[in-house]
């Protein structure tokens, strides 16, 4: 079988995607129709999520249904609710003895200071995408969850850049293949690590009356953290941001395992974004198992941060410019 280098080469496991264009918002939907055991790992320190602590392995429920990226801020969890009656319709969730209910954890990040604060993914929108979810290569760029996504945040949306939505896959041997979607708007910069320079991120220019960084490079955020100018927009920098995205696999694996390839893949997060999971992020990452195939949970989780590295690359290569940020994407 010829991968589509996407999440959605892992059986079972559907992507639809919802938007506003105009509004730079969206939600993009990982449907399992027949369920996937799940785990998540939270690293971020300001998370806004749903449905989150029933994945703890010692709790009962042990598949999900769908999981849900929204932008929105807090208001984008409501897209659950509409993922939830799209799954109800169709008579899928846990079976309760008297009803089926959809189990959709869900995360969310901040994209209300680019576009239009007063339009979020709601209901709705989450229905939408539910419907439109298909095993084909989903979008990139600029769509879902990736829509109003953005990078390079330390001193606002004046030095910042467009970021988006990117998926990737790989077939790690034996049949088993793991893949990896996320909607990348981190405060901080994005690296290439094999070159270990930055692609995307704060740029370099005037603030005010300061000059900003080195002209024609980019600033650098870890750098100019060191710096006074740094140092002293730090308590004030934007609280904008969160990385949020799955892990998906075709072996079979229990909750605890589940969530020990979440947490692994949270490596890939610290490869490519620096920094990675500051007090100004939202970090979240759900693992999804959908079949029966064996393998070594170390290699799982290996693997789970190399598809990881690759999406998020992917993430801010396939945005285009939107909302007066620049991006990478000219087509």
């Amino acid at each position: 079988m010829k991968l589509q280098n996407a999440i959605t080469d892992v059986y079972g496991i559907e992507v639809g995607h919802a938007q506003n264009e105009e509004a730079l918002t969206g939600c993009t939907v990982i449907l399992c129709r027949k369920g996937a055991v799940a785990g998540v790992d939270v690293r971020g320190g300001a998370p806004g999520t749903r449905e989150t602590d029933l994945l703890n392995p010692i709790n009962l429920v042990e598949k999900v249904h769908a999981i849900v990226l929204a932008g929105g801020s807090a208001f984008g969890l409501d897209a659950a609710s509409g993922v939830m009656h799209y799954l109800e319709e169709h008579k899928i969730g846990f079976n309760t003895g008297v009803a089926r209910v959809p189990i959709v954890p869900s995360a969310i990040l901040y994209d209300l200071s680019l576009g239009r604060a007063d339009v979020r993914p709601d209901s709705a929108m989450g229905a939408q995408a539910a419907a439109l979810a298909t095993s084909n290569r989903p979008a990139e760029g600029n769509v879902g969850a990736g829509t109003g996504a953005s990078v390079g945040k330390m001193f606002g949306a004046s030095l910042a850049m467009k970021s988006g939505l990117g998926t990737a896959s790989m077939d790690i041997g034996g049949g088993v293949i793991v893949g990896a979607i996320v909607a990348v708007n981190a405060f901080g910069d994005v690296i290439d690590p094999e070159k270990n320079e930055i692609i995307a991120g704060l740029r370099s220019g005037r603030v005010g009356p300061l000059r900003i960084g080195k002209k024609d490079a980019f600033a650098d955020t870890l750098e100019m953290m060191k710096t006074p100018v740094g140092r002293g927009v730090m308590g004030l920098a934007s609280r904008g941001n969160t990385v949020i995205g799955a892990i998906a696999t075709n072996a079979k694996l229990t909750k605890a395992q589940a969530t020990k390839v979440a947490q692994m893949a949270h490596d890939g997060f610290a490869r490519t974004i620096r920094p990675a999971h500051t007090m100004l992020d939202g970090d979240v990452i759900f693992a999804l198992s959908t079949g029966t195939k064996k393998a070594d949970i170390s290699a799982i989780g290996a693997f789970a941060a190399e598809v990881m590295t690759q999406a998020i690359i992917r993430a801010v290569k396939m945005a285009g410019s939107a909302g007066g940020l620049p991006g990478l994407n000219k087509t």
